[in-house]
């Protein structure tokens, strides 16, 4: 997927929502208990709203508390981590590793056995139900 790296920016405004773009590629966030997603408890993948790729399956999903979905673990190498010191907080900022959208925050709070809590925007996620998913 990595031709997806060459699109532009006019193409991913004429291929998300605003509030999709909004969150992907302006490092938006929504507010908390507002994403479709956010209390989804059924078997699947979620994928990057924008390139397709396998982000977290839904048997690393929780129930946080934070307001957005989230996630003890993400498919090894489909997202990154980098570094996020904007509105004066030091987080770490998660990341599609194959298209660069911004996916949301991780942190060091979350359950066993990784103790990271993905804490992902709805709007920067497809959700594949079991039936249909592949990794």
């Amino acid at each position: 997927m990595a031709e997806q790296h060459d699109r532009s920016e006019e193409h991913w405004r004429q291929t998300l929502t605003p509030e999709q773009y909004r969150i992907t590629r302006e490092k938006g966030t929504e507010r908390p208990f507002s994403g479709e997603l956010t209390d989804n408890k059924s078997p699947g993948m979620y994928r990057c709203v924008c390139c397709g790729s396998p982000l977290f399956e839904s048997g690393t999903k929780y129930d946080s508390g934070s307001g957005w979905p989230s996630f003890y673990a993400a498919q090894a190498d489909r997202v990154r981590e980098e570094s996020d010191d904007s509105h004066g907080m030091g987080r770490t900022e998660v990341v599609c590793a194959d298209c660069d959208a911004h996916l949301g925050h991780v942190f060091p709070d979350g359950p066993q056995p990784t103790g990271a809590r993905y804490c992902i925007n709805s709007g920067a996620l497809d959700f594949e139900p079991e039936a249909d998913a592949e990794p």
